[in-house]
């Protein structure tokens, strides 16, 4: 069964429309097998803090200064048009409507920045949104589940078809209210490339960081406390 999918907060169409030439494993990188949905407490009254305006979003992003020399912020993609077709993932494709084509995780007010490390392939990317506890909850929670679901699924994304893997990964219960963690494999042209994926809300604030599984693991505890902050 085919789905036709525009984009997902995830910023996956962007990592699928620019695999790399090389692989980017990550050496020495085992993915943990265990099975782990989100974890973490129940939204509650004192957490229905006001969404947070894109403007101030993106002053809590990380940038060269909290990274270090080593990395060089990209550039902003124009945004894409090309089709991106999901074969053969039910979970995705049950979704339907506005959530397949990423409608729910469109959230009024968001913040990205992505950098590459080191003149490498190497990426690591931070995106922010803010909306009500109950949207970011459930929009992101849908989508990693429905992501995760699927071990194994193809992707044509501007006419290129790229075989998927997923796997979900142990989310760092310490940070924030909840956490997804997933892993995946793009694989095309007889290469492949691996992306971590790392979700955390806290509050009425969302955190995802994607890239090398080295990066993002370095970074994540860094991004979460500047998104954070209050002063």
């Amino acid at each position: 069964m085919r789905v036709r999918v525009a984009t997902t907060a995830l910023g996956i169409t962007a990592a699928l429309l620019a695999v790399p030439a090389c692989s980017t494993n990550a050496a020495g990188t085992k993915p943990d097998t265990a099975p782990s949905a989100h974890t973490g407490k129940p939204a509650d009254a004192a957490q229905q803090a006001a969404p947070l305006t894109s403007a101030t979003l993106e002053t809590r992003l990380l940038d060269q200064s909290d990274l270090g020399s080593d990395y060089l912020r990209k550039p902003e993609r124009p945004t894409q048009n090309d089709d991106v077709t999901v074969i053969g993932c039910p979970a995705l494709s049950e979704l339907g409507g506005d959530a397949a084509t990423g409608g729910t995780l469109t959230f009024p007010h968001k913040a990205k920045a992505s950098f590459t490390y080191g003149g490498s392939s190497s990426e690591v990317s931070e995106e922010l949104y803010s909306d009500s506890v109950e949207k970011l909850s459930g929009g992101i929670d849908r989508i990693f589940d429905a992501m995760t679901g699927c071990p194994t699924y193809q992707v044509v994304a501007g006419g290129t078809p790229i075989d998927m893997a997923s796997q979900k990964l142990p989310a760092p219960h310490d940070l924030g209210d909840e956490q997804w963690s997933q892993l995946l494999t793009f694989s095309t042209g007889g290469r492949s490339t691996v992306v971590k994926q790392t979700a955390i809300r806290d509050g009425s604030l969302l955190l995802i960081v994607s890239g090398s599984p080295a990066l993002v693991d370095r970074h994540l505890d860094k991004a979460l406390a500047k998104a954070t902050a209050t002063s």
